[in-house]
Formats: structure tokens, sequence, C-alpha cells
């Protein structure tokens, strides 16, 4: 078996080994591909892995050889996946290889915004503690967890671990998803999203990006928020009029902190990378080294399995 691994520098940029897919067949490793290099590379291949690079059915055509596409991701978009069923092309997914991984990322940027512990820093290496006349100073208001009310849209893996986290921490904590939860615990309740938006100090988004969920939070959403609340995003980018969002944040209603945008690298004229009140990171919770070696475990095992005629994580 041919397989090619697309896009492999974000999963892999090197401190990680791909000999157990090497040991289930002819692998050659791309760390990037860009479109036009995509049917050249996989013209011969049995099996495709890709993270970002677009498997069209054009690229299907041209790939005869072509039974299975590995998505080393859990989101499917970047494959046609119509054409890959029509072609009985096998497609599969990684869910669930990092939950803990985002979670902890949340509770970052939540404690980020609650402790201001980069501008504290940043202002005792300017000297400002040094020529302090007291034994400590605070540049903006510090903030307990304790008692307040987090939001969670979603209740998926992630949803559920930036629960444990949140009653950790003695906050309240309000789901909602697409449908009620029932059986809930004693400490967490469902609620309608309008209703999650108004009664949280912090909400945190962890649903999927699809035609009911694009742009969810927007002007409408946004004013139902508290002044002063905390949006955190580290779903999609996508889930928020991000326009919407600069302009709230300008008018200094709102906090946020997103680990996504719309459109990723995104562009510089992004209305996020110059609003007030905002922390940006690139994309990262998914990728502590320990997420990413799970990952690739069971990209290999899906791949593994397939080869064993009883394929797993098959999402078409």
């Amino acid at each position: 078996m041919k397989i090619v691994v697309l896009d492999g520098y974000t999963l892999n940029p090197g401190d990680l080994d791909w000999a157990a897919l090497s040991k289930l067949g002819d692998v050659e490793v791309f760390e990037h591909s860009h479109h036009e290099q995509i049917i050249p590379r996989c013209e011969q291949a049995d099996i495709i892995l890709t993270n970002k690079a677009l498997i069209t059915d054009t690229v299907m055509q041209q790939c005869p050889n072509l039974k299975y596409i590995g998505v080393t991701a859990t989101g499917t978009n970047v494959v046609d996946m119509k054409a890959a069923t029509a072609r009985n092309i096998v497609v599969t997914n990684v869910p669930a290889y990092g939950p803990d991984a985002v979670a902890q990322m949340v509770f970052a940027l939540i404690l980020q915004h609650a402790q201001q512990v980069s501008l504290h820093d940043s202002a005792v290496k300017q000297g400002q503690w040094t020529s302090s006349r007291d034994f400590c100073f605070t540049l903006s208001p510090l903030m307990s967890l304790k008692g307040k009310t987090i939001g969670i849209v979603g209740y998926g893996d992630i949803g559920q671990q930036v629960a444990k986290l949140a009653l950790a921490f003695n906050m309240k904590v309000i789901i909602t998803s697409g449908r009620e939860k029932t059986g809930l615990p004693d400490n967490i309740t469902w609620q309608p999203l309008t209703s999650l938006l108004a009664q949280s100090d912090i909400v945190s988004l962890h649903c999927p990006l699809n035609e009911a969920s694009d742009k969810m939070i927007n002007r409408e959403s946004l004013s139902l928020l508290k002044m002063g609340a905390l949006l955190v995003n580290t779903a999609r980018g996508g889930l928020i009029d991000e326009k919407a969002l600069a302009q709230a944040l300008n008018q200094q209603r709102l906090f946020a902190a997103v680990d996504v945008l719309s459109t990723e690298p995104p562009r510089d004229d992004n209305p996020l990378l110059s609003a007030d009140n905002i922390v940006i990171t690139p994309h990262i919770a998914w990728a502590t080294i320990e997420a990413r070696q799970n990952l690739l475990n069971i990209a290999v095992n899906n791949v593994q399995q397939f080869l064993n005629h009883s394929p797993v994580n098959q999402v078409n």
C-alpha cells in the first residue's frame, strides 16, 4: 500500500515518530502540500492522510488507486464526502483525541483574564515593581472564579471536561446543546442559549460549526451578555460574527479570549486583531504533545483497522 501524508507538519513538527505508520506500507510524508501539489503527490496513492489539504472529487478522479482517506482531525469538511462515498472510498476521522488539552486551554484563557498574569509580568520586567513604594501593585482588577457562572455551549467530550474543571473552581455551571439534556448532575443545569447567555459571567463555546451554528454569536446574542462578561472560543471561528464582537469589545462591553478565527491564518484586516479587550492564540488548544501523540496513534490505528477490513471511526 502506498500511503501519502499530505500535511504532516502541524501534527508532527518533528517531536513525534511516523514509524508506526511506516510499518503499514510505503509511506511518504510531506510537511505541507499546496493545492497544485496534491494530485501529483497522490496519483499513485492507495491511502491519503490529510489535515487541511482539500480532497475534492477532482483529486479522487485523478487517483485511481485511492481506497481510503484518513482525516487527522475531528472535522471532515476538507473531504468531498459525497464523492468519496460514490467511489467507495472509506473516510475516517480522529474523534476525542484531546478533550483534556482543549479544556486545559479554556482555563488557561479564563485564568489569564481573571489574574492578568501577562500584564503584570510585563510590568515587573519594565521596572514598575522595582520603583513601587508598596510591596505589591495591581494594574487591573483581579477576579475570583468561585461563585461565578460559566455557560458551556455544547456538551460533548470537551464541554464535559470544561464543566469538571469549572466545578473544581467552585463555579456554577450552565450548559446548552442542540437537545435538552436530562439526568445531569445536581450542580449542572441545562438552559436554552438565550437564558445561558444572560446568566453567565463566562461563556465558553464547544459546538460544531454548521448551518445552524454559523455566526450564532452575533450582535443580537452578544447584547444578551452581562456587561463585562468573558467570551471564550476554542471551537470554530465561524461561530462568531467577528465584526459584531469587535464592536462590542471596542465599546468596552465585553472581554474575549479566542483560539480560533473565521479564516486561519487570519487576514490582516480581521477586526479582532485590532480590537480592545481580547486575547488571541493561534489555534493551539489541541496541540499539546500528549494530544498530538494520541491523535497520531488513533490515525495509525484507523489505517490498521481499514487494512484489516474492519474500519473504525468511519464517517461516510
